[in-house]
Parts: structure tokens; C-alpha cells; sequence
């Protein structure tokens, strides 16, 4: 949808409005926003079989043959202490596990999760791991169908042999939940594997695990890592989002690991502005669980724009030494000045972590995975 302007029209004077007035008001404005300045959405259009064949094969020849001295150097990685060595030296070599980036619904936000694209590829991640391969963008909306992500995300971790990760953003924040939800089996207890090359329902339920050869339903599989940062809020008021009302904070089995990051003075994307316990998430099961939040002056609709931490090496060298705490709620804070930009650097920081992290446990499950085979 594109772009449009509009310009505020006069008013006269009138009667204060009660708060309960105003949230409306607010929440018709937040609609209205929608439609007039355009959704952060694509229009999928498929690839011919002939060329989607091919980078289908493409995907699936890439493969985790390697070495036995690169096996050893993966294995030996700590993944709770990842260097930007290791990174550089060692991951360099590997593939990585596919990100699934969703931002919010208003344009241009899309473009700061293409930053954030920017910044991880400056990191070290692979671009091919970031960038959907049918048509060269970096984001999904939270305006598209979380069964076909959810089914989408079954078929690369067929193809690649590496679980997705998921980072969400405001109203992707509740559509990353949204995809856990249908991974665990909720609202159906089927789940059909989606095609990212021809944007097209396949007609299976069930994939081929790459690390056991064995047939699996797509509702039951785990991710290694998920997050959403600015989900609730006024959002919450818009008609695709009516549907976590009561689940938005519950995080089911469907992923291994969940951080949620929240901010103080966050009307669009916190609730009760960002304060207190009703921006926690929790697990209903096993699920690992962190709640982050950030420093009240971040903005909101900012959050992911982090390229520009890439111009220092100070920042840099700061962010992969990096650790957070592991408590289920903590308030970080920086205790450094920096030679550059730092903008919201805290987000960036910890989502490295994470996702650098479980790049690693992912190739040492795929690796031990492997070698159990061969002794079977």
C-alpha cells in the first residue's frame, strides 16, 4: 500500500474529554493511521515450478557435510559464551538457522526490521538465512497468515536441517506468539507445510525430520529461540489481533526459549503503559522464559533500527561480550560511553545473544544427531 499525507484540519474549543473518550479516540486514530498510511505488507507472488525446483535443491544441497576438524571446532564453542572470534572463524563456515523476522503493521516500519536485518548480517549472519529466497525481502508482516508462517517455517527446517528463529516486533511480537500457538496445536490440530517458493499450501501435514529420516507432524515442533519486543498495548484494539486478548502473554512448548521486551511510556505497544507485571510473558509449560525491559526512552517504533551500530568497533566488541541476566524479569542497563550511536543497543545486544547462541546448540544437535545415526 503506498504512502499517503494528510494535514490536521482546524478545531474550536470543547469540553475535556474523559479518559475513557479519549482511549477510543485514540484507538479509531490508530486505525484510521492503518488505512492512511499504508500497511508494511507484501504482495507474495510464487516462482514457476521449473525455477522454484531449483532453489529448493539449492537449499537442500547447502547441508551440514562437514568436516571432521570443523565438527570438533563447533563442538568445542560454548554457546553460552559466543565471540565474535568464533563467529567470524568458525560459524563463518556453517549455515545458520533461518530467521523469521515480522514487523508491525504501519509503514514504513518495516524498514527498521530490515535494519536489524543489516545489523546481523554485519555480525556475521549469513544473508542467505535472513533473505526469503523466492523474492529477496527480509521481513514477513503481521498482517500475513501465522498458519502459513507456521508451515512455512516446518518446510525450511526440512530443507535446511536447522530449527527457525522468530523475532517479532510490536504487532509482530503478538503474531510471533500467534505462530507458537500454531505450532502447539492451537486453534487446529493439524497443520499443513507451506511452500516460501510458490507462497502455496502443500497438501501434507507432515515432514521428513532431517536429523532422525523419520515422518513428523508439522503441530509439535520445537524452536530453538523466539522473542517480541512492544506486543500489547493499543494494538491490541486492532480487529487482527482481537484474538490474543487472553493469550497474548502465555508462551507454549512450541519453542524452547522465549525473551519478551517491554518499555515504560510505550502507549502503542505496552500495557498499562508499559508498567508492571501485565507486560510479562510466562510459560504454560517447560518453555524458558525472560522478560526484558528496556529503558523508557527507546522508542517504540525504533526499536530494531540497529545498522548504525556497526560504524564502531567499540560498540561491536561490546555487543558480543554481551550477556544477560538469566532472571525471569530484569531491567539491563549501560554502565559504558561509547565512541558512536548506541542506540537501543540493549535490544540489539541481547538478540544477538540469543540468536548466536542457538546458531550454535542447532549445528551441535545437528552434528550429534548425525553421528548417533551412523552408530545405529
Amino acid at each position: 500500500m503506498k504512502e499517503m499525507r494528510f494535514h490536521e484540519s482546524s478545531t474550536t474549543c470543547r469540553r475535556p474529554k474523559t479518559p475513557a473518550q479519549t482511549g477510543i479516540r485514540f484507538s479509531l486514530l490508530l486505525c484510521a493511521a492503518a488505512l492512511l498510511f499504508g500497511c508494511a505488507t507484501y504482495k507474495r507472488v510464487g516462482l514457476d515450478p521449473v525455477q522454484a525446483q531449483q532453489i529448493e535443491k539449492t537449499l537442500e544441497s547447502a547441508g551440514l557435510n562437514f568436516s571432521q576438524e570443523l565438527e570438533q571446532e563447533i563442538l568445542a564453542i560454548d554457546p553460552e559464551h559466543v565471540t565474535g572470534e568464533e563467529v567470524s572463524s568458525v560459524l563463518s563456515q556453517t549455515p545458520a538457522p533461518r530467521i523469521i523476522n515480522i514487523h508491525g503493521g504501519i509503514y514504513p516500519v518495516h524498514r527498521r526490521m530490515i535494519s536489524f536485518s543489516e545489523f546481523l548480517v554485519g555480525m556475521g549472519y549469513p544473508r542467505n538465512r535472513i533473505q526469503n529466497p523466492s523474492d529477496g525481502t527480509y521481513t514477513f508482516s503481521c498482517y500475513e497468515s501465522s498458519e502459513m508462517i507456521a508451515g512455512m517455517i516446518a518446510w525450511y527446517y526440512e530443507k535446511e536441517s536447522l530449527r527457525p528463529m522468530i523475532v517479532g516486533h510490536s504487532q509482530g511480537a503478538m503474531q510471533a506468539v500467534k505462530i507458537l500457538d500454531e505450532l502447539a496445536g492451537k486453534p487446529a490440530s493439524r497443520l499443513a507445510v507451506w511452500n516460501p517458493l510458490t507462497w502455496k499450501k502443500e497438501k501434507r501435514y507432515e515432514i521428513t525430520d532431517p536429523l532422525t529420516g523419520k515422518s513428523r507432524p508439522v503441530v509439535g515442533l520445537q524452536l530453538p529461540y523466539a522473542t517480541g519486543m512492544g506486543g500489547g498495548g493499543l494494538t491490541r484494539v486492532l480487529p487482527n489481533q482481537w484474538d490474543m486478548a487472553f493469550r497474548l502473554r502465555t508462551i507454549p512448548d512450541s519453542t524452547e526459549e522465549f525473551t519478551g521486551f517491554y518499555k515504560g511510556m510505550d502507549l502503542l505497544g505496552g500495557d498499562f503503559l508499559g508498567y508492571g507485571p501485565a507486560n510479562h510473558y510466562k510459560a504454560s509449560g517447560s518453555a524458558h522464559v525472560r522478560n526484558v525491559r528496556l529503558p523508557s526512552e527507546y522508542k517504540h517504533g525504533e526499536v530494531p533500527d540497529t545498522e548504525h551500530l556497526l560504524h564502531s568497533q567499540q560498540i561491536k566488541d561490546w555487543i558480543n561480550n554481551y550477556k544477560p541476566a538469566d532472571a525471569a524479569e530484569s531491567e539491563p542497563h549501560l554502565d559504558v560511553t561509547f565512541d558512536s550511536d548506541s542506540r537501543n543497543i540493549l535490544w540489539a545486544a541481547d538478540v544477538w545473544y540469543s540468536i548466536k547462541k542457538h546458531w550454535v546448540l542447532e549445528l551441535q544437535r545437528a552434528i550429534r544427531a548425525k553421528r548417533a545415526l551412523h552408530h545405529e
